[in-house]
């Protein structure tokens, strides 16, 4: 590597350590202090950064919130789309429908885990700030287009209910491997998440696999 290339590899590696720094300032305060009462002199402050810095990489307070939700999903900032995530690979190319719908069922655990958080901070901004509701405009949700891959792949493998035609199976991953269903569980019955993960299996493998 040139002395050239290895300058700019560092520059990158350093602006990707502030971009870094700057969202897991954002979510720790957001989540503490709520969106709205949370300042960009605040989120500066806790990272370590000029305030001036975050305007720079992120433009405004909006377009920080909605990295730092895209990157807590992911758990990484690298861009790659949900399906494209290993986790996600990984359970499709399971051989048997029993086998596809546990790793889906794991892989989604470890998503709710990082969400959970964020959820009511992120509601409470969506219902008092119409820029921040803007952010993710109606339509399909994404996640029910997840769940939609994931039930064609499951239907038409070995072991999975022949009655039980992909969009049904659909709606029962999208519905059950909710959000709301995972608070209600883990947060507000104090069940673990491997728990939830365990009973998720147990209730959802009857419906769609031949067990």
């Amino acid at each position: 590597m040139t002395p050239v290339k290895s300058g700019r590899a560092k520059q990158a590696e350093k602006a990707r350590q502030t971009r870094r720094r700057i969202i897991d300032a954002a979510h720790r305060l957001f989540t503490a202090q709520g969106y709205g009462a949370t300042t960009l002199q605040e989120v500066a402050k806790e990272a370590g950064v000029a305030v001036q810095t975050i305007y720079f990489v992120f433009g405004n307070k909006r377009t920080l919130l909605k990295e730092l939700v895209d990157v807590t999903i992911a758990g990484d900032d690298e861009p790659v789309a949900t399906m494209d995530r290993a986790w996600f690979r990984d359970a499709l190319a399971a051989p048997t429908a029993t086998a596809h719908l546990r790793a889906h069922i794991a892989g989604t655990r470890a998503v709710l885990q990082r969400v959970a958080p964020i959820t009511e901070m992120l509601a409470a901004a969506a219902a008092t700030d119409p820029d921040v509701a803007a952010l993710w405009p109606g339509g399909t949700d994404p996640r029910f287009i997840v769940q939609s891959a994931a039930a064609e792949a499951l239907t038409a493998k070995p072991g999975a209910r022949p009655d039980v035609p992909p969009a049904h199976a659909a709606d029962l991953l999208y519905a059950m491997l909710s959000t709301e269903l995972y608070l209600l569980f883990v947060r507000e019955r104090g069940w673990t998440p491997r728990e939830w993960e365990e009973w998720m299996y147990a209730t959802l493998a009857p419906q769609l696999c031949d067990v």
